[in-house]
């Protein structure tokens, strides 16, 4: 029999336990809001209070409607006060032992059928339900900040979690308006596993000297089409959390990609954590940031001839001559650029004038990576960057590395999608929408592999093993043996 909620009490009344209070009492439950003194139970009603008031400034609320919500969410400093409710929402800081304190006290006061919820992002729902003397219903409930915008929760169940006890969480949060996925209790559940794999490496490609965080947030932005840049969200997520979430990757996985990057922990330890505290990756204490932008220094030369290797040349030249600059052969070019989506020195090392050529990887319909190898002259780059940029596109200078930035970037995160579904604790429909729902990504893994291919990408994962030797980027067996067999669709087989 499913199990129905009427009351529900929401413990930690910050930010997100405000929001996660505003949400229930909107669906028309009534709530029960814990604080730890009249202090903090003060801030929690001013933020709920701020938060109905400015839905109803946007239209997004009548004042009737805002007065109906606060009137359904009582404060307390008590736990006591829990005695009669059906479901409980944990929202107090990322801190294990101070979770697990809770739970059991949260334990001892509320009905024995009642049911615990963690909002945890990353920890282990199930080392907080061992807590209680009923771990089987202990679940994950994650809500994503802002609580009453987003509309993904993670409803994350254990190992001991009661049969239906997630399906009946999960028609909880159908109820009040969001979009549940069901996962297992990993590390990081869905979004914050792939999302700050992804992060760190991106930070990682920063300390080899791959590309700039700038061009890196253009490459992702305007080239990926994601919502922001990788740096830009570090430093809206706070580079503390992003580094806290990556402890508690690695500590379950081991894997290097995971282990918090240098740079990230140092800056971290110098308190650059991001937005909130005025400086992170970029600098937010009101300076206008510079716009990504060609390889520093003085323009390159005025490119009067071009000669054009790879796929797609054809092509290229062709625009390239109508807009005046004409074809030569590569002998006699200013400039040689080769199109390829793998590492061009190769080309360089067969030309009598080897700093004439840079690599070029056009990335959607807006940006190309400029690729300089280690013997392309700094002009050429510009020259190069030029060109792009009057032909429309935006230039993002790059090393002669194994996926560039895009590439390397976006495959390993998708290897790790299917990896995720491989293992069994997500499906391919909620990993898709978790990504979509939880980050605004256009697509979710899933299909954005079936878009790029699944053996383009196969190739891509292999040349990016090859020459970083990191296991995280080696296909996996699924993804390999989909390509093998001639699956074309992973959503579709």
């Amino acid at each position: 029999m499913a199990r129905t909620f009427h009351t529900v009490g929401v413990v930690g009344l910050g930010t997100m336990g405000a929001g996660i209070a505003e949400v229930f009492a909107r669906a028309g439950l009534s709530v029960i809001g814990v604080e730890v003194d009249a202090a903090a139970l003060e801030r929690g009603r001013d933020n709920l209070r701020r938060s109905t008031e400015r839905a109803v400034a946007r239209g997004r609320m009548t004042p009737g409607e805002r007065d109906d919500i606060l009137a359904r969410v009582g404060f307390t400093g008590a736990l006591a006060d829990l005695r009669d409710a059906d479901l409980v929402v944990e929202a107090i800081p990322e801190v294990m032992d101070y979770k697990r304190a809770l739970f059991a006290d949260l334990d001892r006061v509320c009905r024995p059928d009642a049911v615990l919820a963690t909002n945890t992002s990353s920890l282990s729902v199930t080392a907080i339900a061992a807590f209680t003397s009923r771990p089987g219903q202990v679940v994950g409930m994650h809500f994503f900040n802002p609580a009453p915008v987003m509309r993904l929760v993670e409803v994350v169940g254990t190992v001991v979690t009661e049969d239906g006890l997630t399906a009946d969480v999960a028609e909880l949060a159908r109820r009040v308006g969001k979009t549940p996925v069901t996962v297992g209790d990993r590390a990081g559940f869905v979004v914050n596993r792939l999302l700050l794999g992804y992060l760190n490496h991106a930070v990682t490609l920063l300390e080899r000297g791959v590309a700039a965080k700038d061009d890196i947030d253009t490459a992702m932005k305007t080239g990926a089409g994601l919502p922001m840049g990788p740096f830009t969200l570090l430093d809206l997520i706070g580079l503390d959390v992003s580094h806290e979430i990556c402890e508690v990757l690695f500590q379950e996985t081991r894997d290097r990609v995971h282990a918090p990057a240098p740079l990230l922990r140092e800056l971290v330890t110098a308190g650059l954590l991001g937005r909130k505290s005025g400086r992170g990756f970029h600098d937010h204490a009101g300076a206008p940031r510079p716009p990504a932008s060609a390889p520093a220094g003085p323009a390159g030369p005025a490119v009067g001839s071009v000669h054009v290797l790879g796929d797609g040349a054809g092509d290229l030249a062709a625009r390239l001559a109508a807009a005046g600059v004409k074809h030569a052969e590569a002998e006699d070019a200013d400039v040689v650029i080769a199109l390829s989506g793998t590492p061009v020195v190769e080309h360089a090392a067969r030309l009598p004038r080897p700093e004439r050529l840079a690599g070029l990887h056009l990335v959607g319909d807006r940006v190309a990576e400029v690729v300089s190898t280690a013997l392309t002259a700094p002009e050429t780059a510009r020259a190069v960057a030029g060109l792009m940029e009057a032909l429309g596109r935006t230039p993002v200078p790059c090393a002669d590395r194994a996926g560039f930035v895009v590439d390397a970037l976006l495959y390993p995160y998708l290897n790790d999608a299917v990896r995720m579904y491989d293992s069994g604790y997500a499906s391919i429909e909620d990993i898709d929408t978790a990504m979509r729902l939880g980050c605004g990504y256009p697509a979710g893994p899933f299909e954005t592999l079936d878009a790029i291919g699944l053996g383009t990408v196969r190739d891509g994962l292999r040349a990016l093993y090859a020459e970083y030797r990191e296991p995280f980027f080696a296909p996996t067996p699924l993804l390999d043996r989909l390509v093998t067999a001639g699956v074309t669709s992973i959503r579709g087989r």
